[in-house]
């Protein structure tokens, strides 16, 4: 038994990312120094059979079959949300007014006015000592935490371009099932808040910009769905036949912007605009930005490339372990070099295995958990925070509104 004071979690959902947040709490002081010791002491769903079910195979003491309980009972400190985005406003802000700190996974919401009040409800209960952070996991990848080390040490100099692509192709059946992804009340979006949250996210963490205006493209390519039956991958799911009752899709399936970030100071200085040696900002990087769950042949291709003046960034998550870099300086004909992303002095890296091992998708999850806890133990605000995750959800706004306007400029509420 650990000496250090328990930090008892209450989650609410237990599929996909109900999965993936049970082994980062189980995992993460089993491989980390962590000052407080997670415990499961709880999980929440509505269905009892499935809830029991999910809590024997994650390692959960107990259930409940209302997430109201959850916030109610004494022996819960942290409350993970792990569900659709239309709840997620409702059970974020109960949580943080009963004292609860609170991880909610991304999108923040479905709407800025939703994000908005949480934000508020998250400020408020950081001022009592009880936070909240929002589950934007891509950050806690190695190779990218090395690319943010990389570019806040002004190691690309002026940041120009931005290129972010996520790319899947698990809907590109059209006989896949209809289900709450493709539910634009339960989802919020499509393919654009599902996973291009994500790539907003990172360009703007890792740029330390942030976007002010867009001009988008959004396209559903399949209409109707059959209604019923169980998401199981690409072929061999789904239902044909006249007798098959369709549904309405009513999210995208596919969104394409291009951006612009505020200006910063030039050559890596503050990103406030006043650089260190006085000099001028630069007008701000312009970038490109693509999500797709309908590209063949590529199953999680979150990308993310940045060139600056001084040499370039770029990053694969389907090679999750390595970092390419260009040094316009000290390599001008070379070209790209692959950095090996599992060193001890790495992001991360240091607390798992031998060099040249590399991690898995399961490990953000775990680094997500590493660093919350961190930093609810010395009472600091964790990145990123529900103000951060609302600066994404008012770009996933400005997309929606270009895409419904022909695709005009559209400025990204301040």
């Amino acid at each position: 038994m650990s000496d250090r004071k328990p930090l008892r979690v209450g989650m609410v959902g237990y599929a996909f990312m109900g999965a993936a947040h049970s082994h980062a709490w189980r995992t993460a002081p089993r491989f980390f120094d962590l000052p407080l010791q997670p415990e499961l002491s709880a999980v929440a769903g509505r269905n009892a059979e499935g809830v029991r079910a999910a809590a024997g195979k994650y390692g959960w003491d107990s259930v409940e079959t209302d997430w109201r309980r959850l916030i109610e009972r004494d022996d819960i400190d942290l409350i993970d949300i792990c569900t659709p985005g239309n709840t997620h406003a409702e059970i974020a802000i109960a949580a943080l007014e009963a004292g609860k700190h609170v991880l909610c996974e991304k999108p923040l919401a479905n709407s800025v006015e939703e994000a908005e009040l949480m934000t508020a409800a998250a400020d408020s209960a950081a001022a009592r000592g009880v936070y909240s952070m929002c589950g934007f996991s891509y950050r806690r990848t190695p190779a990218l935490a090395l690319a943010k080390r990389m570019v806040d040490a002004g190691r690309l100099g002026q940041i120009r371009h931005v290129r972010a692509q996520y790319l899947q192709d698990w809907l590109s059946d059209a006989n896949a099932p209809l289900t709450w992804r493709l539910d634009k009340e339960k989802s919020g979006s499509g393919s654009l808040g599902d996973i291009g949250a994500h790539s907003i996210d990172a360009a703007q963490w890792i740029t330390g910009r942030r976007i002010t205006g867009v001009s988008a493209l959004l396209e559903t390519f399949v209409k109707e769905r059959p209604v019923g039956g169980d998401f199981v991958g690409l072929g061999g799911h789904g239902a044909t036949g006249e007798d098959v009752e369709l549904g309405p899709v009513t999210v995208d399936d596919a969104a394409i912007f291009s951006a612009r970030f505020e200006a910063g100071a030039a050559d890596g200085g503050a990103s406030d605009g006043s650089a260190p040696d006085g000099s001028a900002s630069d007008g701000g990087p312009i970038g490109v930005f693509e999500a797709t769950r309908f590209a063949l042949g590529r199953k999680n291709a979150m990308r993310l490339e940045l060139n600056g003046t001084k040499g370039s960034l770029a990053f694969d998550f389907e090679e999750m372990n390595s970092l390419s870099f260009y040094d316009a300086a000290q390599e001008p004909d070379a070209g790209f070099r692959r950095i090996q992303v599992t060193e001890p002095e790495h992001p991360y890296t240091g607390n798992w295995w031998p060099v040249g091992h590399g991690l898995g998708y399961e490990h953000v999850f775990t680094h997500q958990v590493v660093d919350f806890v961190n930093a609810i133990s010395e009472g600091r605000q964790p990145s990123p925070s529900f103000a951060e995750a609302l600066q994404v959800q008012k770009v996933l706004a400005a997309v929606e509104a270009s895409a419904t306007d022909d695709s005009r400029w559209q400025k990204v509420q301040p």
